[in-house]
């Protein structure tokens, strides 16, 4: 994991090059409320997004925004937003599927936490309109959360706003 861990850093001092005016972060978490949310859910989180969760407790770079977990979120907790997902709307999720960044238009990238191999997993793009006939045919976005965070927040917010918002 010490590998895994040297990749989030790196990935972290990449977030931390962006201005105030993009970045938000998080308090780091302190507790356990991972763990407790991991029992709740059945699930193990992937040990990228704990990692950094815990260093970063909801981030966001200019409006790409990744879930923190606490009662300080309200209803746009982690733990909240997965329990509304699977049983408050009227195409719920299947429960392996965390979603962890809303879009802003309904849809979710989760982490399909039934797939995860050596402490990671993939990220998948699930449609809140689109009503698939089986799990397989939600479109699989990266290989684990840090090629998710490179790709969607680093790499498409310097094509939106160039390196000159560094």
């Amino acid at each position: 994991m010490k590998e895994v861990e040297l990749q989030c850093d790196k990935v972290l001092e990449n977030l931390h090059q962006f201005s105030d005016d993009l970045l938000d972060l998080g308090e780091p978490i302190t507790d356990n409320r991972l763990r407790e949310f991991e029992n709740q859910i059945g699930f193990q989180l992937p040990f990228d997004f704990s990692y950094i969760l815990t260093k970063h407790n909801y981030f966001s770079l200019a409006g790409t925004e990744v879930l923190g977990i606490g009662t300080e979120f309200k209803e746009e907790s982690l733990d909240k937003v997965y329990l509304f997902e699977h049983n408050g709307v009227g195409n719920p999720m299947p429960k392996e599927f965390l979603p962890f960044s809303p879009d802003g238009r309904g849809n979710h990238y989760c982490f399909d936490l039934s797939r995860i191999k050596n402490s990671l997993c993939p990220v998948v793009f699930w449609q809140h309109d689109y009503t698939y006939s089986k799990k397989e045919e939600v479109e699989t976005c990266n290989e684990n959360f840090l090629g998710w965070v490179e790709e969607v927040m680093i790499e498409w917010t310097l094509e939106d706003y160039g390196s000159e918002k560094r």
